[in-house]
This record gives structure tokens, C-alpha cells and sequence, in this order.
């Protein structure tokens, strides 16, 4: 039986659904990444009606209900067989998966800029390759905002192409220039290591914002997942060392724990792509034998004293293993003093930062942190 039928008018349900065969789904057969793209869109394009339709009733847990298009996108993750980043796979792999994914969940054809450019930044490990990405919509003749972006990925996969559409996105929703930092990856280079790359890139953009066309004063740090933590870290490493603050922090779905396991961990350990193991794995391979898992440039949950960082947006997933933990870090830093906007989107899950180009709920999101980014970086 046919589980969905592309045709020029659009996409066709047929039916009976699988979901009410009460059957396991068969494996969507391989096609080409735009066939991929085409598939996904047309099927989070649907109504929520149809979406129920086709795929069930999407879960609630702790008083959320999972939102009908991403209930959507994991069941057609389920059928291509990624329902994890890096569980039952190798480092290769997960990273091979990765750039394939980004290349289908990705905006077709990619966001238009007026300027991207590839850039090489110095580094103790040697040199950072960096991505430069100039919008359209930048003001003329006067220097632009800055957000210095650090992907996620777990410390272990994600690189430029990965996070490209997100930076894209960025750029354009905000009005301000993006510059991605591409920092080496764990195991082949566990903490500090990414640490050390995503300081000097920041440490950079500082140094070379006449040339770069942009504002000192308005750089702001950010990023998702393990790229949101090496962000909240640069900025308390900038605090210690007196000297150019970040004007603000771009946190979305931050790990700030790995000493311990908040009850969302438990909650979402299974089924919401990011996965308890994964996460599991991923600490392993960043935390090197001996490091203490408590250390604050791991755990910024425990760093002792959080005043005086910059004014953060910190943005969590309800369906996300990482979201109390992350909650967790902006009240602490709320508590001390900092200016902190907190928002939790109930029926999301991890990685809705790459999501916009597929799921309408990941994009009205990404708008909203968009949005942050283009107020707290205003002149």
C-alpha cells in the first residue's frame, strides 16, 4: 500500500492512514535530497486535521501537546531511520547524517544574501574556518550589528553547511551580519578545545570589526544546543576577563548540566530526536578522562556567581531533554541580576532552529528569537 502520493497538484493522502492499520510504518524509499525536501514540506504543509489524520495524535506529556507538523517530521524521521543524532551510530556517520539532513530540512533554494564570505581566523589549535553573512537589509553607510554564531551538534557534528540555513535565517529575520565559527570537534578535539575556538572568534570579530563592517558595541554571542553552551561560557570568560562584553546572548536549548540529569532528560529520553543517550554520548566524547563534569565552563548551571553577564534571550523546547536545564540557567542568571527574556515553545522539539524551511511552528520560533536579536542589538 502507498503511503503518500506526490503529484503536480500537491500531496495526496491516501487512505487508510497507517497509523490507523495500527501497523508499523514501511521504509520510505530512497530519494533524491529535493524529492526528500518536497515530501517533508508538503507534508507539514498540511492541515493540523490531516496531519492527525495520517500519522495519529500527537503526544501530550507534562501538560504540552506536541505540535501536529513535528509530530509529523519525527514520524518521517522514524521512516528514514534517524531518529537520534549519534545513538547506535559512529562519530563518521552521525556526521555523514547530518550534512545530508541539512541539505534536506534545508531552505530551497538557500536564503539570498548580499554577501557571504568564507574567512580563516586564528586559532591555538590553528586556523578556524568562519562563514561571513552580510543580509540585504543591513542598514547603508553606518557599521552593522553582529551575532558571532557557534552551531550545535553536541560538541561532536555540525559544522558551516549544517547551521548555513539557520545563520541565513538569522541574518535576514534580524537585520544584522552573522559570522559562524566553524571550532574543531570532539573526540579528535574534546573540551577546551571548542571552547578555545569559539573565544577566539568572538576575540576576533572584537579585533576586526572595522573590517568586517561592524559595530564594536553590538556584538552580540550565540548559538543552539552545545553551540548555545560554548556562547553562555565565552560571555562568563569575558566577564573574568574585564574586558569587551558581549552585548547580548543568543541562547537556544542550552546544555548548562552534565554533573547531573534534571527530570526532562528523563521525560523526553526517547522519541523527540535528541535523545538521552545521545546526550550521554556526546558528553563522553567532549569531556576527556579526568575532566570534572561540574567544571562551569561545562556545567554553567554551577558557575558561582552569574552577575554581570550580558542581557540574554534564552529559548527552550518543551519536548527537548535539555529544556530544564536551560530554564534552569536563565532563572539563575534572572536571580542574579541579569536581564533575561525566558520563552519555551511547549509543542517543539530540539533542533527547531533547522526546521524553518519544513515546520511553520520552527519558523514562527526562529522569528521570535529573530526578533530578540534585532531589539537587543538596536542602535
Amino acid at each position: 500500500m502507498t503511503f503518500v502520493s506526490v503529484r503536480a497538484g500537491g500531496l495526496s493522502p491516501l487512505a487508510p492512514s497507517w497509523h490507523s492499520l495500527n501497523r508499523p510504518m514501511p521504509s520510505l524509499p530512497r530519494l533524491s535530497t529535493r524529492a526528500e525536501h518536497r515530501l517533508a514540506k508538503r507534508i507539514c504543509g498540511l492541515s493540523p486535521a490531516a496531519q492527525r489524520r495520517l500519522f495519529g495524535a500527537p503526544p501530550t506529556i507534562d501538560g504540552q501537546t506536541l505540535a501536529s507538523d513535528i509530530h509529523a517530521l519525527l514520524k518521517l524521521a522514524e521512516l528514514a531511520g534517524s531518529e537520534s543524532f549519534l545513538t547506535g551510530k559512529s562519530v563518521g556517520e552521525a556526521r555523514a547524517q547530518a550534512r545530508h539532513e541539512a541539505l534536506v530540512i534545508g531552505s530551497q533554494p538557500p536564503i539570498p544574501m548580499a554577501r557571504v564570505e568564507a574567512l580563516e581566523i586564528p586559532g591555538q589549535g590553528g586556523t578556524i574556518p568562519a562563514r561571513f553573512y552580510a543580509p540585504a537589509n543591513l542598514a547603508a553607510g553606518a557599521p552593522a550589528p553582529l551575532l558571532v554564531y557557534f552551531h550545535g551538534g553536541g560538541w561532536v557534528i555540525g559544522d558551516l553547511d549544517t547551521h548555513d540555513d539557520a545563520c541565513r535565517f538569522l541574518a535576514a529575520g534580524a537585520g544584522v551580519a552573522v559570522l559562524s565559527i566553524d571550532y574543531r570537534l570532539a573526540p579528535e578535539h574534546p573540551f577546551p578545545a571548542p571552547l578555545e575556538d569559539a573565544w577566539a572568534g568572538f576575540a576576533w570579530a572584537l579585533g576586526n570589526a572595522t573590517e568586517l563592517g561592524v559595530d564594536p558595541a553590538r556584538i552580540a554571542v550565540g548559538g543552539d544546543s552545545a553551540g548555545a553552551n560554548l556562547a553562555a561560557v565565552v560571555s562568563l570568560l569575558a566577564r573574568a576577563g574585564g574586558g569587551a562584553m558581549p552585548a547580548m546572548q543568543l541562547l537556544i536549548y542550552p546544555p548548562t548540566d552534565a554533573a547531573a540529569s534534571l527530570p526532562s532528560r528523563q521525560l523526553f529520553a526517547e522519541g523527540f530526536l535528541l535523545t538521552k543517550g545521545d546526550m550521554e554520548a556526546f558528553e563522553r566524547a567532549y569531556l576527556p578522562p579526568g575532566t570534572d563534569a561540574a567544571d562551569p565552563r561545562v556545567s554553567i548551571l554551577l558557575a558561582p556567581d552569574l552577575r554581570g553577564l550580558p542581557p540574554a534571550y534564552v529559548a527552550t523546547a518543551g519536548f527537548d531533554p535539555l529544556r530544564d536545564e536551560a530554564e534552569a540557567y536563565a532563572l539563575r542568571m534572572r536571580d542574579a541580576g541579569v536581564r533575561v527574556a525566558l520563552r519555551r515553545h511547549p509543542g517543539l522539539v530540539h533542533s527547531f532552529v533547522n526546521l524553518t524551511a519544513l515546520s511553520r511552528t520552527s519558523r514562527g520560533a526562529m522569528l521570535e528569537a529573530a526578533g530578540a536579536l534585532r531589539m537587543g542589538l538596536a542602535a
